[in-house]
């Protein structure tokens, strides 16, 4: 059975020659188009018109995008103004950067980063110092001062050189260790104080308890300084410094000679101005007048000279506090604290071998280098103890009226205005 519809003979499958015409439809009506809001570039495109926005629109797109002519107002290709790029981002839809936030992460990084540079190199440098004196042994000590005080000896000793240095270095070879240097710096708030104490000084060594074993020994009269630390080291030293002079010693710091040597190569010797030229050779020293930099072999032929001059350890006295001032103002500066390179071969170099008490910090090590520097910048007095003439065995008595002055004035940090004796 056909279930095709009859379409009067002349539809598919008839055999109708005529061919089939064109089927009539029934009319379908096109929806009604709502009227489109004006364009959303009607405010800017000079070309737009009333008619354009009211015009039919027969939902076909041409390919130009949310704007009017090219070159006008945008054309193909255009962005839309919702995802157009802000100004100062590098694209679409990225915030500007926050420049305020960045600048102050980053400082917070820097600081953090210098903080533990600092804490990191402070705890390494503590741990290397040798706090090997303890002043607790020492017995019938002097009352506490208004100031700090520290006793800093140069020793002659030659732990650890090789005998190729102690040849260079003219130090010999002898056993043991002695003072070659002693003085008192006194780091007030009135101004600091250096006093050289001649190791020919001639004292009394008081009475004392044996640092090593324990046992009491009498006084003994009419001696030179250097005496103390040959029998009984640096406790001994303090002792009899503060009995002689009644000062009390808070801090000791001693250096060997090749410590002070290789402190002063460390920092890429020191400049210093010598006034008067000379030579010796015991000492090694052969200097012209002028200023000029001194190398570790140099500094110590320089400190350590007496015998060419007049005054003998008088003037290496003076010679020796010059010295020490220069090198403190040549490591205490930005230049050396602040760069690691410079920094940590000084401190190694100088904590190795230098012996200090066993309260000293390396805080107090610090203040006693800027007390120093202070000095040789013209803040403080730099002086010899006072000297009244000769006393036996070619050695040297002290003024004691103008050291119970200077002592007093210390002790109460006040000026000093004692003047040495020429």
């Amino acid at each position: 059975m056909n279930d095709w519809p009859d379409d009067g003979g002349h539809g598919r499958g008839s055999s109708n020659p005529h061919p089939e015409g064109p089927r009539r439809m029934s009319h379908v009506q096109r929806p009604q188009v709502p009227q489109q809001p004006p364009r959303h570039d009607q405010g800017y495109n000079p070309n737009f018109t009333q008619a354009q926005g009211q015009g039919y629109d027969s939902g076909y797109s041409s390919g130009q995008v949310y704007g009017g002519p090219q070159g006008q107002g945008g054309g193909r290709g255009t962005v839309p103004p919702q995802y157009a790029p802000g100004p100062g981002t590098g694209g679409p839809g990225r915030p500007a950067p926050d420049w305020r936030k960045r600048i102050k992460v980053g400082s917070i990084v820097l600081v953090v980063g210098v903080l533990a540079w600092g804490i990191g190199t402070y705890a390494w440098a503590s741990s290397q110092m040798r706090n090997e004196v303890d002043l607790a042994k020492v017995i019938e000590r002097p009352a506490e001062g208004d100031c700090t005080t520290y006793l800093i000896v140069g020793s002659d000793s030659r732990e650890g050189m090789t005998a190729e240095e102690k040849k260079k270095l003219h130090t010999g070879s002898a056993e043991g260790k002695r003072t070659d240097s002693m003085m008192i710096l006194a780091a007030c708030s009135s101004g600091n104080t250096m006093v050289s104490l001649p190791r020919d000084s001639w004292v009394t060594i008081p009475n004392f308890v044996g640092s090593e074993s324990g046992k009491s020994f009498p006084a003994r009269g009419g001696s030179k300084l250097n005496a103390a630390y040959a029998m009984d080291g640096p406790e001994l030293l303090v002792r009899t410094v503060e009995f002689n002079t009644g000062l009390r010693i808070d801090h000791y710091a001693e250096i060997g000679f090749a410590g002070f040597a290789n402190i002063v190569d460390a920092l890429g010797g020191v400049e210093l101005n010598i006034e008067k030229g000379f030579k010796d050779k015991k000492s090694g020293a052969d200097f012209q007048a002028g200023t000029q930099t001194l190398d570790g072999e140099q500094a110590l032929a320089f400190v350590r000279t007496r015998y060419a001059f007049a005054q003998s350890d008088l003037q290496r006295t003076k010679n020796q506090q010059k010295f020490l001032s220069a090198l403190a103002n040549e490591a205490a500066t930005p230049g050396t604290i602040l760069n690691p390179f410079a920094l940590y071969p000084t401190l190694g170099a100088g904590l190795d071998t230098l012996i200090v008490d066993k309260d000293m910090s390396l805080y107090d090590l610090g203040k006693m280098f800027f007390a120093m520097k202070g000095i040789s910048g013209g803040d403080g007095t730099s002086m010899n103890i006072p000297i009244s003439g000769k006393a036996p065995q070619n050695s040297l008595k002290w003024d004691m009226p103008k050291v119970k002055q200077l002592v007093q004035q210390i002790q109460n940090d006040e000026k000093v205005t004692v003047v040495p004796n020429p």
